[in-house]
């Protein structure tokens, strides 16, 4: 088996602030067990919205030229992806939800069976929110998603303080170390059996 990757994008702000944290101790798990690990940081990017052009379905990339086309090439290589992110207003922050609707819709691999994981990172509320909002991406994909011990949310509010969360930061570690197995087992069961086999999609609209 080839060695594992996993592709880590953190959309905030604040590179060096609570969500990086939570990152890092999962990077170091990650890193404990051979997996190979690239953090990308957008949340200081200019990143706008998709604009539902159709100009990605002729040229296979998207029409703005922007952080998306440049994680599109490593998220395809990638063997799992976590997409972490500070709760705002009960969501995700606007640049990573920007960035992951183009990354998602503008990419036309196969991403079956790919790892996904999602991190979130709050003063105090809105983590359940934007924990399920972000699991949406990888399961519209056909990705499964990496469980852990607990959601995977920490909290703080000033920089350092998610340190102080023993539990966000073992949920984070546990997240890691079941993202590994699952990966691990996702890349055998490839090599033995193949990927699932896909339908023909049926489209079915309410409005005709």
């Amino acid at each position: 088996m080839e060695k594992l990757n996993v592709l880590i994008i953190n959309g905030s702000p604040r590179p060096k602030g609570n969500t990086s944290l939570a990152i890092d101790e999962m990077v170091k798990v990650f890193e404990a067990e051979g997996v190979g690990v690239e953090v990308a940081n957008i949340g200081n990017k200019a990143i706008r919205g998709c604009i539902a052009c159709g100009s990605c379905a002729k040229t296979g990339k998207c029409v703005f030229d922007d952080p998306v086309n440049e994680l599109a090439p490593k998220f395809q290589a990638a063997d799992g992806l976590v997409v972490a992110s500070p709760v705002y207003y009960a969501s995700a922050n606007a640049t990573i939800v920007a960035l992951l609707d183009r990354l998602f819709y503008s990419t036309g691999f196969d991403k079956t069976m790919k790892v996904g994981a999602s991190v979130v990172v709050a003063r105090r509320g809105g983590c359940s929110a934007t924990f399920d909002e972000l699991n949406k991406y990888f399961t519209i994909a056909g990705m499964p998603v990496a469980s852990s011990q607990y959601w995977n949310s920490v909290h703080g509010r000033e920089p350092g303080q998610a340190a102080e969360d023993k539990e966000g930061m073992q949920t984070m570690r546990a997240l890691a170390r079941n993202m590994t197995f699952l990966m691990r087992g996702s890349a055998l069961a490839k090599e033995k059996y193949g990927l699932p086999e896909k339908e023909e999609w049926q489209p079915t609209h309410f409005i005709r």
